[in-house]
């Protein structure tokens, strides 16, 4: 095939190809590396293309199936991860000037876990300053693809500009308070917020300890079950890692939805932060679960109205995991950074402790209603991606709190599961991600209602014309 047409392929497609040997993975990550070339200047995805390292990586997969080796279900399929994800010899910046010559000595479990399953790294990826804004990068800020003026969403920008665009097969991104689903519902992309403990966190930079998780960002459900099912399991290395088996995620998208319970969180759909459009596309895409056979009802989670509040308290967290940069970098980080570390850093321990307290409430709330309903969908932001601006400055009016209409924090604080998947567009042809959120542990079924809605909806043929 044409190798410029390699790019276009889905991650799991393009598995198979390299494993028939109809395409080499030398292919793969060159027609990679020419979109790259081409696009990076535009879009500022990539923070260190790993140009030599990607080839030569690629020539010992085509070698290995050549040989008859063991393949991997990612076998020679190139693949990117945010620069907060530890790459031996290669920097990892945290999307900060102040780390741009760290080079860790150790892969991430998750960069070694997505190796271990053949996947080939073509670079790190641009994310907002050390994780912990939505929208603030230290270096040149991530494009959207969909409008060059317009931001990805964050903190996995580059993952979400980067998959979007065509420049890696897969991308992995970091979740916080919503970090990988917020550029997979700007992007049109499917992003999922695996499970608090299904995923290894060693050797990634930390944001917020007790809501960190990694997670894919592809461009369909069926490259994210195959993502996801590389990265996912105990880590020894990481003690806060379940030990619960992981299932066969691909195995799991039969499409078949048919008495599946699903509840439309009437405090997230109706917020007075999610415009019109973004609600009729969510009714819409409801409404299309409904004649896919699924029993879609409203149902009332109270406390989701305050997790922007209460996410905002237990943020303290990150400013304690870098305390360091703040004694001894701070007019280094940048202000809209540097502000929320300040003023976190000085939060009573009262205020955090009731911020627990009200965290615990909404976890109860959120698994008393997945009791009854089996899925929970709501917008995964009240606004399709904004323009780009400046960060606020000393003297502006702007506070460091830029998303109040980000809806994926409660499934965060909840520590469940949580999936965004494109589900309509807007009048400006800018896309609608739907968020869908499980229990713990039952990501395949979050998946699964992904599909179903995916294949039986025509979004996921549109392109961003870059």
């Amino acid at each position: 095939m044409d190798k410029a047409e390699i790019p276009f392929l889905s991650a799991t497609v393009l598995a198979e190809l390299i494993n028939k040997r109809e395409v080499s993975s030398v292919e793969a990550v060159e027609a990679y590396l020419d979109r790259i070339d081409s696009l990076n200047d535009r879009l500022f995805a990539y923070l260190t293309v790993c140009r030599d390292e990607a080839l030569r990586a690629a020539a010992e997969s085509d070698l290995a199936l050549g040989q008859g080796r063991a393949v991997g279900p990612m076998h020679g399929v190139p693949v990117a991860v945010k620069d907060q994800i530890y790459s031996a010899g290669i920097r990892t910046t945290g999307g900060t000037p102040i780390f741009k010559d760290f080079v860790p000595k150790e892969d991430a479990t998750v960069l070694a876990n997505l190796k271990s399953a053949g996947a080939v790294l073509l670079g790190k990826l641009n994310m907002t300053e050390l994780a912990t804004t939505g929208l603030s990068h230290a270096f040149d800020t991530a494009r959207n693809p969909w409008d060059l003026e317009r931001f990805t969403g964050g903190s996995s920008s580059g993952s979400g500009a980067a998959t979007a665009a065509f420049m890696c097969a897969a991308s992995l991104g970091e979740d916080t308070g919503g970090s990988v689903r917020f550029p997979a519902t700007w992007c049109g992309l499917v992003g999922l917020r695996p499970t608090w403990g299904r995923v290894s966190r060693y050797g990634v930079m930390p944001g917020v300890w007790s809501m960190d998780q990694i997670g894919p960002i592809t461009r369909t459900v069926e490259d994210c079950a195959l993502t996801l099912q590389a990265i996912a399991g105990r880590d020894s290395k990481d003690r806060y890692t379940s030990s619960a088996p992981v299932p066969d995620y691909r195995q799991a998208l039969n499409g078949e939805i048919k008495g599946l319970r699903v509840g439309v969180v009437k405090e997230m759909l109706h917020n007075h932060d999610v415009v019109p459009g973004v609600r009729d596309a969510i009714t819409a895409a409801a409404n299309s679960l409904g004649r896919l056979g699924a029993q879609v009802d409203e149902v009332s989670i109270p406390m989701t109205s305050h997790a922007g509040t209460i996410s905002a308290s237990i943020r303290v967290e990150a400013p304690t995991n870098y305390r360091n940069l703040l004694l001894n970098h701070l007019k280094e980080i940048r202000h809209d950074n540097r502000i929320g570390f300040l003023t976190n850093n000085i939060m009573p321990a009262t205020a955090y402790y009731k911020a627990l307290k009200l965290r615990e409430l909404l976890r109860q709330e959120t698994l008393e209603a997945l009791e009854n309903f089996d899925l929970l969908v709501t917008p995964t932001a009240g606004v399709a991606a904004q323009k780009i601006e400046p960060d606020p400055t000393i003297d502006s009016q702007k506070s460091a709190g830029r998303t109040p209409w980000l809806l994926t924090a409660a499934f965060s604080l909840a520590n469940v599961p949580a999936a965004s998947i494109c589900c309509g567009f807007t009048s400006d042809g800018l896309p609608i991600g739907m968020q869908i959120a499980g229990r713990p542990f039952e990501e395949g079924k979050i998946l699964n209602l992904a599909y179903a809605y995916e294949q039986a909806n025509e979004w996921r043929n549109r392109k961003p014309q870059i």
